[in-house]
């Protein structure tokens, strides 16, 4: 397992200048001088570390009364961009392509500092659909859990890749975001012919009777991209090193524990996503789920700068992002 050094976490470049930003937020000093480390993140098994910390206390028990832990769900990616943008959370848990546009968009502010897993998305067909290939999209309506996030993106390059494109840039895919949830009873109501979705929702719909086009080592890269990384705002770790480079240990020791233990870490994941929604995977999809996808604290910059030039190509971001767009300390850049 991956070791870090204390005082080794590289700080974002000279001009960061957002410290009265920071100490207005969630991160600042609070309780008579205690500091607040306030965590975003999503019930998705995609986030498997953040629930799993969660779920055990175990950045509570490591800091003890001396740091106060302040955990927030989002649904959305853009919606916890705008979290860490207004100071609400300082350290989150979110897709590659949200956190490459919140890295441009607040011009280097908010940062890579680690990798969470990779893979765990799939493109599937509906019951009866006539797609035997990507070509088959011709005319047809695929979902993506959002417009501008991973998945998207994932499709976006496949469709060019085959000589197609979206309705909206003269194409003929029509391409329409539809939550996670819902997919199914769309596919059921014959409106949707194919969707892109991360686990554990492919294997969900799977078991639903979609059968799958591309499995997740077939759709990109050949599995080789993070579907989840953990952010920081610069300015928070400039005022708290010591925080964040803790919190990065905890985060690569469960990564690890993760790893070596994926099926008893699967059941502390459930059971946290069942005590916070009230509704828990069946033992099953949650299998499946865990084999689509390799959790991991390595950071690809490679692939998170491809999605940055597919996001760029699809006028997402206005720039691509700069040097701080990844800083890992010690932890070793993947070159997948």
């Amino acid at each position: 397992m991956m070791k870090r050094k204390k005082n080794k976490i590289w700080l974002a470049a000279a001009g960061v200048i957002m410290m009265a930003f920071g100490l207005a937020g969630c991160g600042g000093e609070k309780e008579k001088g205690k500091p607040e480390v306030h965590i975003g993140y999503f019930y998705n098994i995609t986030h498997a570390q953040a629930l799993y910390m969660k779920s055990q206390g175990i950045l509570e028990k490591e800091w003890g009364e001396e740091v106060s832990v302040k955990w927030s769900a989002f649904h959305a990616g853009p919606a916890e961009v705008e979290a860490l943008f207004s100071g609400d959370i300082d350290i989150g848990y979110i897709g590659p392509v949200p956190a490459v546009s919140a890295n441009v968009k607040s011009q280097g502010d908010v940062s890579v500092i680690a990798g969470a897993a990779c893979a765990g998305a799939e493109l599937v067909r509906a019951p009866g659909a006539d797609i035997t290939s990507v070509a088959d999209l011709d005319g047809k309506t695929v979902a993506v859990p959002q417009i501008g996030n991973t998945q998207h993106l994932c499709l976006l390059k496949l469709l060019s890749e085959n000589g197609l494109a979206p309705v909206d840039e003269g194409g003929t895919v029509r391409v329409t975001a539809v939550e996670n949830a819902d997919v199914q009873n769309l596919m059921d109501q014959g409106n949707i012919d194919a969707a892109v979705v991360p686990e554990p929702w492919g294997s969900t719909l799977v078991k639903g009777g979609a059968e799958i086009l591309l499995d997740y080592d077939a759709l990109y890269q050949d599995g080789n991209y993070p579907v989840s990384v953990v952010v920081v705002r610069n300015d928070f770790m400039e005022e708290h090193p010591d925080l964040v480079e803790t919190f990065l240990e905890q985060h690569e020791e469960v990564t690890q524990v993760i790893a070596s233990d994926t099926d008893q870490a699967a059941q502390v994941i459930n059971e946290e996503i069942n005590q916070s929604t009230g509704k828990s995977l069946e033992p099953d999809i949650l299998r499946s789920a865990f084999e689509k996808m390799t959790v991991s604290a390595e950071v690809s910059e490679k692939a998170l700068r491809e999605f940055a030039q597919i996001s760029l190509e699809q006028g997402f971001i206005g720039a691509l992002p700069e040097d701080s767009l990844v800083i890992t300390g010690d932890v070793k850049k993947g070159e997948e």
